[in-house]
């Protein structure tokens, strides 16, 4: 199985992969951003987004079926903001071509509350004026995040709405929604 963690930048889908992977056991973390940043080093230039690569979401999805092969079948957590419906429509086709089951959850909180979030985060300790960029970074792009939810991701992903949860209740209802059919 894979485990696709969506969700807004910054709305703590890599904190509940790190408690997924050391839950779950035999799991392996993946992070397709990773093939973003080959990409972005490969072709320079070419796309503000690395998304909208062509080439990044059949290498996603083929890194992580190889990854999933790897680890022996086992599941692969991978955290990754997707809101193009496209876009994940076509890596998770990859992902089922393989015959590897794919579950889609999203980490959700509101508005007020993401804000908050990002505003509190300092993604690079010690330079102050990088972790705003990071920051700015997160709040342009939660539009497009919440019109995701609103036009798709409710329909098509399991919602976890982590507003009032701590990481280790996100992580309980993460389990609960592993386990339904």
């Amino acid at each position: 199985m894979i485990i696709w963690i969506n969700g807004p930048f910054g709305g703590g889908k890599t904190t509940l992969a790190n408690l997924l992977a050391a839950t779950v056991e035999g799991s392996m973390l993946y992070d397709p951003e990773e093939v973003g940043f080959m990409l972005r080093n490969l072709l320079p230039g070419r796309a503000k987004d690395f998304q909208d690569l062509p080439p990044w979401r059949p290498l996603v999805a083929a890194t992580g079926v190889e990854l999933h092969h790897y680890n022996q079948g086992r599941p692969l957590i991978a955290p990754m903001t997707l809101v193009n419906r496209d876009y994940a429509h076509e890596i998770f086709a990859a992902i089922d071509h393989a015959g590897i089951p794919l579950r889609h959850l999203v980490v959700h909180a509101d508005t007020p509350t993401l804000l908050a979030r990002i505003d509190a985060s300092m993604e690079c300790p010690g330079d102050e004026t990088r972790s705003e960029k990071v920051r700015a970074f997160r709040r342009r792009r939660l539009a497009a995040y919440e019109q995701a939810l609103t036009t798709w991701l409710r329909d098509e992903a399991d919602i976890i709405d982590t507003t009032t949860l701590t990481p280790h209740e996100t992580l309980e209802q993460a389990l609960k929604a592993l386990d339904r059919p």
